[in-house]
């Protein structure tokens, strides 16, 4: 009984412990809960206690060289947060440029310093985390958490600027700067006219050479850019702005003809050399000014962007406009006015020829290059093509009719001219030079003496026409006149020129005696037989009495009335072009008419004068102003050789001309008043007043002004006659 009675105070004594232990452990839970999660971190600092004794003594200098850089690397980003405000705000690079660019310069050292250890600085800083790492001398967690930071650091340092895009900011607004300089300093002046009343055309005026200072300014922006590998839109702004500006200083003189040039060769004369001028302009002054200005800006930079720029800027200004012009003038229809405009533009090229080579030189220029060279062979092979052609081209026109009124054909003229034309200083060295470059390119040889014969056998294919022509007429005395005409126009337009120097003295005396025979035989077979018609044969000792005489002198009055009216009727159709040649056929028809007749009506007069003007239908001065009236131009188309111009249609005579035709029908008016002619008299004041009222209408009174008084004569010499 005892024992039980001890072992139930013994189990009673432990249940009691048993709760105390209990209760203490109840109490005890929370403590052990803060000791469980204090146990990582006593681990870790307890680590290194455990971490061999090397290791922990050479931790501090790793991290003593990967701290140092990182710091210095800190510091800087803190200096470039700071020019922030000096680059963004503000007038910027406008107000001051160079404290702008010092500010920049600061940025780009400071970027270069980041940009070269930035990335050194994470490295360290990686291999310290990775040597914590391998020597357990840090909690794996903390050392994960550090290897996501600075994974995020090299990623963001390659694909993000280490500025936040401070420095793209700042460029821009030196490419700004950069444009707003260059607008203000392309305007270009306006045109300077000599004076307001003068009808000289304006002087081209280039553009201002830009001030050294803004050069300066320029030239300092874009050693900015360039070190930044920005010049592109630099280069674009300035083709564009300086592009603009030279292609407006062009069209300021009046370049719409560059547009849509006409295909007729006569029609782009002035054309052709307002465009010389022009290209010369161009080449010259605006080109030459804009190389010299691009290779100060970007020659020392990048001289193929140089290069680039300028070839885009000479584009942009309109060079290729130039040549295509010139190539549309060399597709214009072939005719000989082509050959000289042809020439002009070769004599153009080959002046700028220098220019062109240095300028366009580069491989940028390219399509310059080859346009121009196009051109030059477009123009050499076309010239060459018409000036060998010009000697079947005369040939061809011998089957063509001669002027009907005996008059110079103007395919003689104008060949004359047109060969003149070349043997000129103008235009004899560049056709020369074309001929020599189109045989050398054949590799063959040119010789002087191949020119001059051209042109010597062109002369003598004309004279070959001219002969063939006079032997069309049927009238032999027209085809005299025809004679006439032509031989004194080679001697007297020829004697004195280029051609006529080729041809000689001897082949212009040859010329002259023909022009002389011609004459001699033209009064000899015309008029020289009137004054036979007046024989005094019969009347000298009135033999047959005072009645016999008067019929004597009624016939062969009537005999040489009629005669005479039928020779003159022809032969007021007939022209001698030369106002001096006509005056002296004129003085000799009047010389061997006049006189005798004068003579004739002196003695023989009287016989007749009782039968009014049956008998006497001129008086000798009547006849005189007859005759001296012979062979002038007249107020209506005449047949001739017509070069047609390349459009296929001919040119009207002008309002002018017509006047001084018209002057000329006054005086044959006259004359015929004078010489006993019957006219309307106020049918003939409604024609005149009525072709007045055309001439008005065209704006010729001025010219109206020289003939109004031999109007008036005629008019009053018409109303004396009918009363």
């Amino acid at each position: 009984m005892a024992s039980l009675l001890t072992a139930r105070q013994s189990l009673l004594s432990s249940m009691t412990k048993s709760r105390a232990l209990s209760s203490t452990l109840t109490l005890t839970t929370p403590r052990l809960d803060e000791i469980k999660h204090r146990l990582p971190s006593l681990e870790a600092a307890v680590r290194p206690i455990r971490a061999p004794r090397e290791a922990l003594l050479e931790v501090g200098a790793h991290i003593d060289r990967a701290v140092g850089p990182a710091a210095a690397v800190l510091k800087v980003f803190d200096a470039v947060h700071g020019l922030e405000r000096p680059l963004l705000s503000g007038d910027g690079p406008a107000g001051d440029l160079p404290g702008f660019l010092d500010v920049l310069a600061r940025l780009e050292e400071a970027l270069k310093f980041l940009s070269e250890n930035a990335g050194l600085a994470v490295q360290w800083l990686d291999d310290i985390v990775d040597y914590l790492s391998d020597n357990s001398l840090a909690d794996p967690r903390f050392i994960s958490q550090l290897t996501i930071t600075l994974s995020s650091l090299k990623s963001d340092s390659c694909s993000e600027p280490l500025d936040g895009g401070l420095l793209n900011a700042a460029l821009d607004r030196l490419e700004s700067e950069f444009s707003c300089l260059l607008s203000a300093n392309s305007a270009p002046l306006p045109l300077q006219t000599p004076n307001r009343s003068s009808d000289q055309p304006a002087i081209p005026i280039a553009p201002p050479p830009i001030p050294t200072p803004t050069i300066q300014k320029l030239s300092s922006i874009l050693d900015r850019l360039s070190a930044n590998d920005r010049l592109s839109n630099c280069i674009s702004a300035y083709v564009s702005i300086r592009g603009t500006n030279l292609h407006t200083c062009l069209t300021a003189l009046g370049t719409d003809y560059l547009t849509s040039p006409s295909d007729d060769s006569q029609t782009l004369g002035p054309h052709v050399q307002i465009w010389a001028r022009h290209l010369e302009f161009l080449v010259k002054h605006l080109l030459e000014s804009e190389s010299k200005l691009i290779s100060q800006l970007f020659g020392k930079l990048h001289p193929a962007d140089s290069a680039s720029c300028f070839a885009d800027v000479a584009s942009q200004a309109g060079i290729l406009d130039f040549l295509k012009f010139g190539r549309a003038v060399s597709d214009a229809k072939k005719d000989p006015i082509k050959l000289l405009r042809l020439l002009e533009i070769f004599n153009a090229l080959n002046k700028l020829r220098l220019d062109f080579n240095r300028l366009f030189g580069s491989k940028a220029c390219a399509d310059i290059q080859t346009r121009t060279r196009e051109l030059i062979k477009k123009v050499v092979d076309g010239a060459c093509e018409i000036f060998w052609e010009l000697l079947t081209q005369v040939q061809l026109q011998r089957q063509v009719a001669p002027p009907s009124d005996g008059a110079v054909p103007r395919l003689i003229s104008f060949i004359t001219d047109y060969c003149n034309k070349l043997l000129s200083d103008e235009y004899k060295p560049d056709l020369t030079q074309v001929l020599v470059i189109q045989k050398s390119w054949k590799q063959e040889k040119f010789h002087e003496r191949m020119f001059n014969d051209a042109i010597l056998s062109i002369v003598k294919a004309l004279e070959l026409n001219f002969e063939n022509w006079s032997k069309s007429y049927e009238d032999v005395n027209l085809g005299c006149v025809f004679m006439i005409n032509t031989h004194y126009h080679f001697f007297k337009y020829l004697k004195g020129t280029k051609l006529g120097e080729l041809l000689g003295d001897d082949w212009l005396r040859e010329h002259e005696q023909y022009k002389d025979y011609y004459i001699a035989m033209f009064i000899r077979e015309t008029w020289g037989k009137l004054p036979s018609l007046l024989s005094r044969e019969g009347l000298l000792l009135f033999s047959g009495g005072r009645a016999t005489a008067r019929d004597l002198v009624k016939k062969r009055l009537k005999s040489f009335n009629e005669s005479f009216d039928e020779m003159y009727q022809k032969q007021t159709n007939w022209l001698i072009c030369d106002r001096e040649m006509r005056e002296k056929v004129s003085g000799l028809v009047v010389q061997s008419v006049v006189p005798v007749y004068r003579s004739y009506m002196q003695n023989y007069g009287p016989l007749v004068e009782q039968e009014g003007n049956k008998y006497v239908k001129y008086t000798a001065q009547g006849l005189e102003r007859m005759l001296g009236g012979l062979f002038q131009n007249k107020p209506r188309r005449t047949q001739s050789f017509n070069l047609r111009p390349s459009n296929g249609k001919s040119n009207n005579n002008s309002p002018v001309s017509e006047i001084v035709n018209f002057e000329n029908l006054l005086l044959q008016f006259g004359t015929l008043i004078e010489g006993g002619e019957d006219f309307l008299f106020w049918d003939f004041v409604c024609i005149l007043f009525g072709i007045i009222g055309v001439f008005e209408v065209v704006d010729c009174k001025s010219e109206l002004e020289g003939i109004e008084w031999k109007l008036f004569g005629v008019l009053i010499m018409l109303g004396n006659k009918d009363g």
